[in-house]
């Protein structure tokens, strides 16, 4: 990792702040996965890890106003943009007591109080509706910035190039992020894909388009600063794919067969958590006391959660067409 981190380095707030973040996403991560296996949880789940640095450097930057959609592979985005532990964890395990009162679940994340507005199960469909949420800001007169995540197979989808067309032509304050794991579900990125690179595709749209290594935080924070400012003061929109690797299958119980053994190995010993952890500490940015003590308190804060869904009970036949269906009131 260290040979790829650009000259400067953000202040040890900023640092410390990503580390928070990859260490929750990573251990959240990890502990829904074991209680998935171990059966004391059944939920449809999809595994970010591998993805972390990502989110964590955007996260880093966004204020709590800006706007952030992203897709059922959410886990990160949601930790990372503010979604308090308790009420994710419950709604991930469907329970009353959850973001939408468990009637989402993974696939359906929304918690405006943080700013994530959608998390969409539709591949693709993220890309319209956060330049409908940038056009908002923009009528509005704000600053805020919208962000949207997508995996690199949603780059191949009608949605993708409309919502860039259209972002381009109005400049609208929105930073489309193409977090490139290399997989589209179970097919291969280049099996698929006609261009070595989705960034490439941001000049038929006349916007910045940057291609950035999505497992160097440092790096990807850099890229996600230029960015965010650069919506926020007017500039229009960017195009960022951030590499990385999808270290699990397409869901949770996915064989895998699809992905190269040697390769997917080879990610696995590069996490980029791990490397981002031993980066802090062999450059004196954090001591080994201030990282254990991030990762006590995220194991408690993930502890609490846990123990907070699992009391919790399922909506109940009363919840059934509630947020399904409004009243109308037909005039007279």
């Amino acid at each position: 990792m260290t040979e790829t981190l650009p000259q400067r380095t953000p202040d040890k707030e900023t640092l410390a702040r990503m580390f928070e973040l990859v260490t929750a996403i990573n251990l959240t991560d990890e502990r829904f996965r074991t209680l998935l296996s171990s059966g004391r949880a059944r939920s449809t789940y999809y595994s970010p890890k591998g993805q972390e640095c990502i989110s964590a450097a955007f996260g880093a930057l966004l204020r709590p106003d800006d706007y952030c959609v992203t897709m059922y592979r959410g886990l990160h985005d949601h930790l990372a943009k503010g979604v308090p532990m308790r009420e994710l964890f419950a709604e991930f395990l469907g329970r009353v007591t959850g973001t939408c009162k468990g009637k989402g679940g993974p696939m359906h994340v929304t918690h405006p109080a943080s700013g994530l507005m959608v998390t969409t199960g539709i591949v693709g469909s993220g890309l319209p509706i956060a330049n409908g949420l940038a056009w908002a800001a923009k009528l509005s007169g704000t600053d805020q910035v919208t962000i949207v995540n997508f995996g690199d197979g949603a780059s191949n989808i009608g949605a993708f190039h409309e919502a860039l067309n259209l972002a381009s032509v109005w400049e609208l304050p929105v930073v489309f992020v193409c977090q490139n794991n290399r997989y589209g579900e179970h097919t291969r990125y280049e099996w698929a894909t006609s261009a070595s690179q989705v960034a490439q595709r941001a000049a038929a749209y006349e916007m910045p388009g940057v291609t950035v290594d999505g497992n160097d935080p440092v790096a990807t924070y850099w890229a996600a600063d230029e960015a965010i400012s650069r919506a926020r003061s007017g500039g229009g929109p960017t195009l960022v794919e951030a590499m990385t690797y999808r270290f699990w299958g397409h869901i949770f119980g996915d064989n895998m067969r699809y992905m190269p053994p040697e390769e997917r190995k080879a990610a696995m010993d590069a996490d980029p958590t791990v490397r981002y952890r031993n980066w802090l500490l062999e450059h004196g940015h954090l001591s080994e006391a201030e990282l254990a003590s991030i990762e006590n308190d995220t194991l408690a804060a993930i502890d609490d959660a846990i123990a907070f869904a699992l009391d919790s009970p399922p909506p109940g036949p009363d919840e059934l067409y509630t947020d399904v269906y409004s009243e109308t009131v037909v005039p007279a």
